[in-house]
């Protein structure tokens, strides 16, 4: 009987595909487990079953499944309701939730190989281009075109096996691979024959007379299996001393020892070493007050300052909930927190706690996640945003650590979510709590707080009642004007760091700028180095000497004469991280400086690295981005330098006074937290701020009263939705014109709650013009309806002719 079923393809489009399953042919898989399908003439796909539906599509020609993979779903009945809450929510298309959600190994897709036609004969000479192809093929093999550019030494072939497949020349083929390949280990066993004593016992004494390396072997072999009590390690016997290569393999061939390979996880589990610690009294009563809040409302934000003890603090609210056989969630806004985290939650959580996050393997993520279809281990999983497409089965709590951060939102490409939004709808689906935790809540979530959608836990005091830093704020527009500047530092910061590093304590300076300089300009005639594809300056890094464009990753050397006048007199304008460690390293030569930002952390294990290296005071200074701001934990920090906070505040963005106080303040808390008073230095040119003067304080509050009455005056969140619609075309002219004319419609529907179109700061980005439309929709008002207005408008503007090739991205809760 022939069935027919919704499938979803890895691909931008707007519903899932039919196709059919014949049950005399292969079993009907449920909903959740991949299948291969075809797509078009030729292409193979992994799709995965959606839903069942009672008849095809009319006037569509249905396609047969090609195979089942799987015998039982990869997806959960509650991930499937997660993907398509986000698909609605986020105005995407299940493909692309698909894709963020699953591991590409998972995702097998057909590649086209291509052959010679042995049979061709070309009517007249080909151009050289497609005659030296042919030549480099004549073996009669299959090539994709990534092999046949590599053997030719080119960049890409593609568009001229297309013209000879055109041709007849050139036969093509689709094969699908799969690309997870489960680590595999040899292990050694005795045969069964010589298990009895008697006869292990005559076998050794026969050896021990006729080949006694053998009888070694045997008898090294005997002992590792005896501690395993099991299958010895291949691998692990033979690095022995006395076991001798060419008498295992004789026994092996010999029939006394007998091989097999086992599937091994990639990621080896550690062993808990320690219990949690005992909370002190501030942190028991927010634990109890957690409790009793999560009877009345799911959803908790745990306002506490930082080194207050939140991560003890989760910790024994974890080890409530596995004690009840439940698994729990942890979230992180960044990698690098990571680190330090996996260290301690394993001490004490040990095989329970596994990792999730971009710089693992695609292997080692199908492990984590194949690991907890089949229910095996991990009951924590400790990850990043993308953590929250993970198949649990019994999740009783979400953490969301750091909750305020900007790095929790998805930016490109869509689904453009943000994973704290998303844990919330996760634990809901599971009817798990949720915990919120930073000491610095964004305005948002502190505005659901207070106004009782939430819980409300305040933690106002630091472990071992340690005093907050001391800030001082340093006016860089009087340190220039006095000379009273050390290049980038004022005189005033460089006595503190001096006296610091003669304590041995250490130092965090603090940029929100990576590389040596945001520009170069000629000071003769005012060039300065510009994308050609985006409309950006490049960036300086004199490590790579080169100039670099952090939009696209365009790069060119670093010019010695000005292109424009000849001239010699190229100076570097602003400050980078880059160049606050070279600056350091001249003020402090004999100190061990290090610099943490995306430049230094590309690798997989560099923020272990650089972390453990700064925990371990193998560094004295530490430089870095907004990395070196989110809930790292260093005992020997005493002083914090921030070098600039005036970029921070004069973001053109309407949460710039939020996300500066954030960010001051979490920089600022790395100061002093294990023993004694910290010192905090902010340069800035404006020291009568507001937001300085609520972070001198430590005052949330008084910043929070400031910024949530602008919230309401000017429509903005938590009292209004925002949707942003961003138009890109490489022509400036008619994305214009595609531009105004969504937003007369859009006007037309939403009337003054759509803002006119808006060119952004950053106009042309990969050589594509961009245009924005900002929408406001009211918290109380109907946002789903609002969103099928939008994209019946989207869908409108896309469907002439015009305008078909203009690229319209909708982001949800943009910022």
């Amino acid at each position: 009987m022939v069935h027919y079923l919704e499938v979803i393809l890895p691909l931008s489009v707007a519903t899932p595909y039919t196709y059919a399953v014949d049950d005399a042919v292969m079993p009907r898989p449920m909903p959740g487990a991949r299948v291969l399908v075809p797509l078009r003439k030729h292409k193979i796909y992994t799709g995965v079953v959606w839903q069942y539906v009672a008849k095809a599509p009319e006037g569509v020609e249905v396609k047969m499944l090609i195979a089942v993979l799987d015998d039982r779903p990869i997806l959960t009945a509650q991930q499937l309701q997660l993907w398509a809450w986000m698909a609605d929510y986020y105005m995407s298309a299940l493909g692309d939730v698909y894709r963020a959600a699953v591991p590409s190994a998972l995702k097998l897709e057909s590649e086209t190989r291509f052959m010679i036609h042995s049979a061709f004969v070309a009517s007249e000479p080909l151009p050289e281009s497609l005659q030296s192809i042919l030549d480099v093929m004549r073996d009669g093999q299959f090539y994709t075109a990534a092999e046949l550019a590599r053997m030719m030494g080119v960049r890409q072939v593609m568009s001229q096996l297309n013209r000879l497949v055109l041709l007849g020349a050139v036969l093509t083929q689709e094969s699908v691979e799969d690309m997870y390949k489960p680590r595999m280990k040899t292990v050694v066993s005795l045969f069964e024959a010589w298990r009895q004593e008697s006869k292990l016992q005559e076998l050794l004494d026969q050896l021990g007379r006729r080949a006694p390396r053998r009888q070694e072997t045997l008898l090294q072999f005997l002992q590792l299996w005896q501690s395993s009590r099991g299958p010895v390690d291949r691998q692990e016997l033979l690095s022995r001393e006395q076991v001798s290569s060419s008498a295992y393999n004789a026994l092996v061939s010999q029939g006394v020892l007998e091989q097999q390979q086992v599937q091994v996880d990639r990621l080896q589990p550690q062993q808990p070493t320690r219990a949690s610690y005992p909370l002190n009294s501030y942190q028991q009563q927010a634990f109890d007050q957690i409790l009793e809040s999560w009877k009345q409302k799911p959803i908790v934000l745990l306002h506490g300052v930082t080194s207050s003890g939140k991560t003890e603090l989760y910790i024994h609210l974890i080890e409530q909930q596995l004690r009840q056989g439940k698994q729990v969630l942890y979230l992180v806004p960044e990698i690098a927190l990571t680190t330090q985290l996996t260290i301690r939650l394993a001490t004490v959580f040990g095989p329970k706690l596994g990792v999730y996050h971009s710089r693992f393997s695609d292997a080692e993520r199908v492990e984590i996640y194949q690991n907890l279809i089949h229910q095996k281990s991990y009951q924590l999983i400790l990850g990043v945003r993308s953590s929250v497409f993970l198949p649990f089965s019994n999740l009783g709590l979400v953490i969301v650590d750091e909750e305020h951060e900007a790095s929790y939102k998805q930016q490109d490409p869509a689904p453009r979510y943000h994973a704290r939004n998303v844990a919330l709808v996760l634990a809901r689906l599971h009817n798990a709590k949720t915990l919120l935790g930073t000491a610095t809540p964004s305005i948002s979530s502190y505005y659901h707080a207070v106004s009782g959608r939430y819980g409300l836990v305040k933690l106002m005091h630091r472990y071992k009642d340690i005093s907050l830093p001391e800030i001082s704020l340093l006016d860089l527009r009087e340190s220039r004007r006095k000379r009273l500047m050390t290049e980038h530092f004022s005189d005033r910061l460089v006595d503190l760091m001096r006296a610091a590093l003669n304590r041995h304590e250490q130092i965090i300076l603090f940029q929100n700028r990576r590389g040596f300089a945001p520009y170069m300009t000629c000071t003769d005639c005012g060039w300065i180095p510009r994308c050609p594809h985006c409309d950006v300056s490049l960036t300086s890094h004199h490590r790579f000497a080169s100039l670099v464009c952090h939009y696209c990753g365009y790069a060119i050397q670093m010019p010695q004469v000005c292109p424009q006048c000849g001239g010699n007199h190229l100076e570097d304008c602003g400050l980078g991280t880059e160049r606050i460690e070279e600056e350091i390293r001249h003020v402090f030569p004999e100190a061990r400086v290090a610099r943490m930002d995306l430049d230094t952390t590309r690798t997989k294990l560099a923020y272990q690295r650089i972390i453990g290296d700064f925990e371990q005071h193998r560094i004295d200074i530490l430089v870095g981005t907004q990395m070196v701001t989110k809930g790292l934990d260093f005992a020997g920090v005493s002083l914090v330098g921030v070098l600039n906070a005036d970029h921070l505040l004069n973001m053109p963005d309407f949460r710039a006074f939020e996300r500066a106080y954030q960010m001051l303040e979490q920089v600022s808390g790395r100061a002093g937290r294990k023993s004694g008073q910290g010192m905090v230095v902010i340069q800035t040119s404006a020291p009568e701020h507001e937001v300085l003067a609520c972070v001198c304080r430590h005052d949330y509050e008084s910043m929070y009263q400031a910024q949530i009455k602008e919230r309401q005056m000017f429509h903005y969140p938590p009292f209004f939705r925002l949707v942003c619609l961003s138009l890109m075309h490489r022509d400036s002219r008619l994305l214009e014109h595609a531009a105004q004319l969504l937003d007369k419609d859009l006007i037309r529907l939403f009337a003054w709650r759509c803002s006119p179109v808006v060119t952004p700061v950053v106009s042309r980005v990969r050589n594509r013009y961009v245009r924005q439309i900002l929408l406001r929709i009211e918290q109380e008002g109907n946002f789903a309806q609002a969103r099928q207005l939008i994209g019946q408008s989207v869908r409108w503007l896309s469907a002439m002719s015009a305008y078909k090739n203009v690229e319209i991205h909708v982001d949800v809760d943009p910022y």
